[in-house]
């Protein structure tokens, strides 16, 4: 049967212009990628979609490879909703690799609402790719997970399936080794000047986790972690932490995405970065067309090697 997810969650997922979009790698790890949801959603069906760009293929290539993926309502700049309730949404995704102009149209409401209207003319002609080269993704949704304040304290309330009854066990230390191989006093800075920083991992029913931390410390080993969530697991395994900012309509926007190694013993909380990706764009409709139209076509390159487009 569908998930049935509450009116109040129901108004987070109808109203938030930004969520953390994880999926997971084939080490096991999580990414964490910032998107606009566009509050697609249905709960008949028990869905959530999200329009991807193909010009983005990792997250589709990884979704082909393992669908399970968590989209995380943690912020509420530009929302018409104040208050502080994290949602979790845990599912399995899917998509056509084929872009459906009908559906694209069909959501052109929800497009404007958040993104503001498409441009017409010769910005318009130049940003086709990124306007109609999308597919949706769609989230058969197992579990929502619902904390009423930002930091995840205590239990959360739970529509759909029980979480899982123990913690994910440990994981095998990567062959590199699990100390930092990006600077940690850079992910340090940047996560302290970002206001919202996310660390997901592979829970275990193999569906990512997500909740809210900040960067306290560093060492030339890792960063220190601070958090109020309780269910960040004991142990040590792969794991995603993600900085970001944005502005109204997405024109606007920083984000600084890892993927690395968490060490929680109990009482400190330890993370390595191993790899970084990421990018800022000030609040520049200019530097948005340039950086969206000609963004997208250098990644429809790598689409078509992967056999997305």
């Amino acid at each position: 049967m569908p998930v049935e997810w509450s009116d109040e969650v129901d108004e987070i997922l109808g109203n938030d212009l930004a969520a953390g979009f994880a999926y997971t790698t084939p080490a096991k790890g999580v990414v964490i990628t910032p998107m606009a949801p566009l509050a697609v959603r249905d709960r008949e069906r028990g869905t959530v979609t999200l329009s991807s760009s193909l010009g983005l293929p990792k997250k589709l290539i990884r979704i082909r490879a393992n669908p399970g993926v968590a989209i995380a309502s943690h912020a509420r700049e530009h929302s018409a909703l104040d208050r502080a309730q994290y949602v979790l949404v845990q599912g399995r995704a899917s998509f056509d690799p084929k872009p459906d102009r009908e559906w694209l149209e069909s959501i052109t409401p929800e497009w404007e609402r958040f993104l503001g209207p498409r441009r017409t003319g010769v910005v318009g002609g130049w940003l086709d790719v990124y306007y109609w080269q999308r597919v949706p993704i769609v989230v058969e949704v197992e579990r929502v997970l619902s904390w009423p304040t930002a930091g995840c304290a205590g239990e959360p309330e739970v529509f759909g399936a029980p979480r899982p009854s123990s913690a994910p066990d440990s994981q095998r230390a990567p062959k590199k080794g699990t100390a930092a191989r990006e600077s940690t006093t850079r992910l340090r800075r940047q996560a302290g000047r970002l206001p919202h920083t996310l660390l997901g991992w592979v829970g275990a029913d193999g569906l990512p986790e997500v909740v809210p931390v900040s960067v306290t410390a560093a060492d030339d080993q890792a960063v220190e972690l601070a958090s109020a969530a309780t269910i960040i697991p004991p142990g040590q395994r792969r794991a995603g932490l993600t900085a970001h900012a944005f502005k109204p309509r997405m024109i606007g926007q920083e984000q600084r995405v890892h993927t690395g190694w968490l060490e929680h013993d109990g009482a400190r909380i330890r993370y390595s970065p191993h790899t970084r990706a990421g990018y800022a764009l000030p609040a520049s409709k200019a530097l948005f067309v340039a950086g969206a139209a000609g963004g997208t076509r250098a990644g429809m390159r790598r689409a078509r090697a992967a056999g997305l487009a």
